[in-house]
């Protein structure tokens, strides 16, 4: 069976549970995908690794007929039982290769961006290559509830082929809670992904220089990176600005990010639109309040004053308050919130739920 990602690091941050799962239930896993430093980790896990040129952004049409010649002459030449995809160009190019070969294809809509609501002459474009990429997929799995509504009320797919799962899932044994409730000296606010604009990032900032007087204790950890190579990323110099300004603590980018989950009072995420946030599921498991913005991909998991605090997406002042509020609170109320995120990653977020979801659905495909 295959996997294609637009990256092996993609696969190894959030495809290891349903690798594993594949792999007990017998499959032999070919990974579709430019090799980078994680490649090596793939192989260790038992996946074949068949390089692919693909690059995550720009259209390039001689390049992206390209990438469908050499989906079809792997394809061709491996003929697998079933040709699974995330990420937008091996969602789109992949299946239609897979479609072109007679493979079965099971699709991954991560999320669609805020591009998906503006209706705009890209959005046509995106949503037509759906809709030709998608045409004989036999699952297509979304992360939400509204994404899925979404393809199905523009004709983009059929109903029948659209399934929701949790996301990638979260792992609840290596994600769990510690001892750590609340922090000392004031409340600490860990916001967890790429600094673009998408995320909420700018809102973060502006929430932490609108906190200064009113939470003079409060710590703002950002950590994550600019990505030059999303459009919507914030440059180098303004996020050195906002560390020199001392709006912001930048802690890097870590393989492990539960030391700084475990460290913080609650896990933000202020984005313009999710699939399903990682971040939040992570922070829930380990029993953190969530702040993050009414957006799909993210009120999924805030029940407002129960497992966190939603606020308005774009909107500093509304962010800034969520914060205030949880700020303020006693570390007991901490507890009680992040313990609350936790039984609802364990009822409703499991990976175990993602792998049996695939399983199903592979079952069905290759019965036909």
């Amino acid at each position: 069976m295959i996997l294609s990602s637009n990256s092996c690091w993609n696969l190894v941050n959030y495809r290891a549970c349903l690798i594993s799962g594949l792999t007990d239930a017998g499959y032999r896993l070919v990974a579709f995908a430019p090799l980078d430093e994680h490649a090596a980790q793939l192989r260790r896990t038992g996946v074949e690794v068949w390089p692919v040129r693909l690059a995550r952004s720009g259209t390039n049409p001689i390049a992206d007929a390209w990438l469908l010649i050499n989906y079809v002459r792997a394809l061709h030449a491996l003929r697998p039982a079933a040709y699974c995809s995330f990420t937008i160009k091996p969602n789109v190019y992949g299946s239609i290769a897979a479609r072109l070969t007679q493979v079965p294809a099971i699709n991954n809509v991560t999320g669609l961006g805020t591009m998906f609501l503006s209706k705009s002459l890209t959005w046509r474009f995106a949503a037509q290559l759906y809709r030709t990429a998608f045409k004989r997929s036999r699952a297509i799995f979304f992360h939400n509830e509204e994404d899925l509504r979404i393809f199905v009320d523009e004709g983009i797919i059929q109903p029948e082929q659209g399934r929701l799962i949790p996301g990638s899932g979260v792992n609840l044994e290596y994600f769990k809670p510690g001892d750590v409730f609340g922090a000392d000296g004031g409340p600490t606010f860990l916001f967890i992904g790429r600094a673009i604009r998408d995320k909420g990032i700018v809102e973060f900032a502006e929430a932490a220089r609108q906190l200064r007087g009113r939470l003079p204790k409060a710590r703002f950890q950002v950590l994550g990176n600019p990505d030059s190579a999303n459009p919507t990323s914030i440059t180098t110099a303004e996020f050195q600005s906002w560390i020199d300004e001392g709006l912001i603590e930048h802690v890097g980018e870590h393989p492990d990010v539960r030391p700084f989950i475990q460290s913080a009072t609650a896990v933000v995420l202020p984005s313009y639109r999710e699939g399903m946030s990682r971040a939040l599921l992570e922070g829930a498991a380990m029993a953190k309040p969530l702040i993050g913005s009414d957006v799909p991909g993210c009120r999924e998991l805030i029940e407002d004053g129960v497992t966190g605090v939603l606020c308005k997406a774009r909107d500093a002042a509304s962010l800034a308050a969520a914060m205030e509020r949880i700020g303020g609170m006693p570390s007991e109320k901490h507890r009680e919130m992040g313990l609350a995120a936790r039984a609802k990653v364990e009822r409703d977020f499991s990976e175990k739920i993602v792998v049996e979801a695939y399983l199903a659905a592979l079952s069905e495909a290759v019965r036909r």
